[in-house]
């Protein structure tokens, strides 16, 4: 019951966007191609030190702004539709990943991502998280706004009952994950403070590779 008072206020903000102008997406309305995404490994440990979890009026949330010369809001939100798509589909998605709103007239694409987020995985060791999180595009004339925030995981269901539930704001954020002279990683979260940094440069690159195409 505690897990699912904590998901249900965590995705409250989501209703007051569900009025008027926006819907439900109906898959019929795009074909969607099969977008390529290709994932950068050639990091170092600096990545992932100060200020690289930003946050935004106490939340946890990156932002990508990119100027896309020649193509109008329409073409860069037919684009975001396609990519956001694509994603849920990919490897470890989780049942209830989709876009669950739009706007059609703003040009706003809302994509509630429900995925395993994977730490390790060997023989007779698999070690992984549940992992939710929101991507928001806003589509303009030649310039695309991504955000990714509303970070939640689910850790450990397999061993503890309903898991341990952690908020992005609790966990891996420069407060809570760096050591006081915020030169290193500490235990625990560290691992989650990585792969979450790394899947956002997977998803960034890839709506920025195919929105530039």
């Amino acid at each position: 019951m505690k897990l699912i008072f904590i998901l249900s206020m965590y995705l409250i903000p989501m209703i007051g966007l569900a009025q008027s102008v926006w819907e439900a997406p109906n898959a019929e309305d795009h074909k969607v191609t099969t977008s390529t995404f290709i994932d950068n490994k050639e990091n170092s440990e600096a990545k992932y030190l100060k200020g690289a979890v930003p946050e935004v009026d106490g939340k946890v949330e990156w932002r990508l702004d990119i100027d896309v010369p020649k193509k109008n809001a329409q073409d860069i939100y037919d684009i975001i539709f396609d990519c956001f798509t694509s994603l849920t589909k990919t490897e470890n998605q989780l049942e209830g990943s989709r876009i669950s709103l739009i706007n059609k007239k703003d040009h706003i694409v809302v994509a509630c991502m429900k995925e395993w987020l994977v730490f390790t995985d060997k023989l007779l060791s698999l070690d992984r998280t549940k992992f939710n999180y929101t991507l928001i595009a806003y589509c303009k004339d030649n310039h695309l706004t991504v955000t990714m925030g509303r970070i939640l995981y689910v850790y450990d269901e397999e061993r503890v009952r309903g898991g341990y539930v952690y908020k992005a704001e609790e966990w891996i954020n420069d407060e809570n994950a760096l050591n006081r002279k915020q030169t290193r990683l500490l235990p625990g979260s560290a691992k989650f403070r990585r792969k979450t940094i790394d899947r956002k440069d997977y998803i960034f690159n890839t709506i920025k590779e195919n929105v530039l195409k």
